[in-house]
């Protein structure tokens, strides 16, 4: 019944609107209260700022600077090898798997759409289908600075407006379409396993998604599909380096083209740490 009323009362909270008002506070450059709010935050998540490129807490003007915080350079290594693609993110993995035709499995018995979290964009989706997909669920403790699986050329960018449910595990198994209802922005590259879609999910109190390229894309959110195509732009992406982030956590799902790479040793529940092994190209699997 608590997990029942959980969801439920997310469905008439004003989420775009409380987002935003946390977000403008994450942003403030408030003294003593924002270290206080810092140094709260990372003793309830027991957040191991060793990792950090600045240790400590004072070196942050405000709460996203600390939630979006670098991490000393050596702390997550980038695998070698041009035929083995990294783990984007630090996280736990959600779901991963084929992509059915359309469908890409969410949690339970929920499915979505693969187009419609494409931002609806058939030509775009078209060759995801019957692909594989990994979705990895950034919680609060998590860093949250989003790189890439492997080398690419962008193509694409669509910011696609939305919900923004929760996206914790509780809600994944509760609300249908999650992720492709909730507010996103889909990014897409060329690489050397095809076409990869990088989409990075907006969630509740998510205040902002940017990406290396664009800087901010959300907010402002528009009521509209909003689509950048690169192909005279040049914009290309070496693995491992840094392409987005988020202010306040979310979810990044993954998506492949049929028989282009295979999954290493991954298993749902899974934690993810930035830069080891996430998948080999298909036709190096033994």
């Amino acid at each position: 019944m608590i997990d029942w009323i959980k969801v439920r009362i997310q469905y008439i909270l004003p989420k775009h609107f409380l987002s935003r008002l946390i977000g403008q506070l994450a942003a403030a450059e408030a003294g003593a209260v924002t270290q206080f709010c810092i140094k709260r935050f990372i003793k309830v998540y027991n957040i191991n700022m060793k990792e950090a490129l600045h240790e400590d807490p004072s070196a942050y003007k405000s709460f996203n600077d600390f939630f979006t915080r670098a991490l000393k350079r050596d702390v997550r290594p980038i695998i070698e090898g041009d035929d083995i693609l990294c783990q984007p993110v630090d996280g736990n993995v959600s779901q991963y798997g084929d992509i059915i035709g359309d469908k890409v499995f969410q949690a339970k018995s929920h499915y979505y759409s693969v187009t419609t979290l494409l931002g609806g964009k058939p030509e775009i989706a078209e060759c995801f289908k019957g692909g594989k997909f990994v979705t990895i669920y950034l919680a609060p403790k998590d860093y949250h600075r989003i790189h890439m699986p492997i080398a690419g050329k962008l193509t694409d960018t669509l910011h696609v407006p939305g919900e923004l449910f929760s996206v914790n595990p509780l809600t994944a198994r509760n609300v249908p379409g999650l992720f492709a209802r909730n507010e996103r922005v889909v990014t897409i590259f060329d690489t050397s396993v095809g076409k990869v879609a990088v989409v990075l999910v907006g969630a509740t109190v998510v205040a902002s998604i940017e990406t290396a390229w664009a800087g901010n894309i959300t907010p402002p959110a528009s009521k509209y599909v909003q689509h950048w195509q690169h192909s005279q732009d040049n914009i290309t992406l070496e693995k491992g380096q840094e392409m987005g982030r988020f202010k306040l956590g979310s979810t990044v799902v993954l998506c492949f083209e049929s028989d282009k790479i295979s999954f290493k040793d991954l298993s749902a529940g899974d934690v993810t740490r930035l830069g080891e092994a996430l998948a080999v190209k298909y036709k190096q699997k033994k």
